[in-house]
């Protein structure tokens, strides 16, 4: 038989829950510590990605910038202004000369009513379609409305505008109305 003594001046104490919270707690510290540490080296290495991604569009845009500027100065050469400016004036002809005089003057011959003449035609090209100044004579207001009437149920002209009208007095020609106005035309 044994029999425990305890022989010590104060009584044993146990310490084991206070140490086993405190190394949970310790272990939990250094999980978390671990944890953000990963999380703040892995932020680093995606800023160094945008850092580095950001460094080479500054790097290309200075290098287009660059690019910007020597086209500039070749296209501010006086070389090159003339040319371009040629280059324009001949544009501008070959877009003149490539308008259907004959398929236009066909469909003004279906639209003339007797009493009515074209005394101008101007046309330029205007942003994709071919703008006509038009100046017509007619001998009587009715053969000027008969036109004008027959110019807007017209598939090849649209947006019409009358600019003037006028009556003059004294006439030595045979027409007693002249219309001035602006229209698109389409070849159909």
């Amino acid at each position: 038989m044994k029999v425990r003594l305890n022989l010590a001046t104060a009584p044993l104490e146990n310490d084991r829950r206070f140490v086993f919270g405190y190394a949970l707690f310790g272990t939990l510290a250094i999980l978390a510590l671990f944890g953000l540490s990963w999380r703040a080296y892995t932020i680093r290495k995606a800023n160094e990605v945008r850092r580095a991604e950001l460094a080479r569009l500054e790097s290309e845009v200075n290098q287009l910038t660059d690019q910007r500027q020597e086209l500039e100065a070749f296209f501010r050469d006086s070389k090159v202004t003339e040319i371009m400016d040629r280059s324009t004036f001949l544009n501008a002809m070959i877009e003149d000369r490539s308008f259907a005089w004959t398929r236009i003057f066909m469909d003004f011959e279906d639209l003339l009513p007797d009493g009515a003449r074209i005394t101008s035609i101007s046309p330029r090209h205007v942003q994709g379609h071919v703008e006509l100044h038009l100046k017509v004579g007619a001998a009587t207001d009715e053969a000027g409305m008969k036109f004008l009437l027959a110019l807007e149920s017209s598939h090849s002209f649209s947006h019409i505008f009358v600019i003037s009208e006028a009556h003059p007095e004294r006439s030595s020609e045979a027409d007693r109305v002249f219309y001035e106005l602006t229209a698109w035309y389409t070849a159909g």
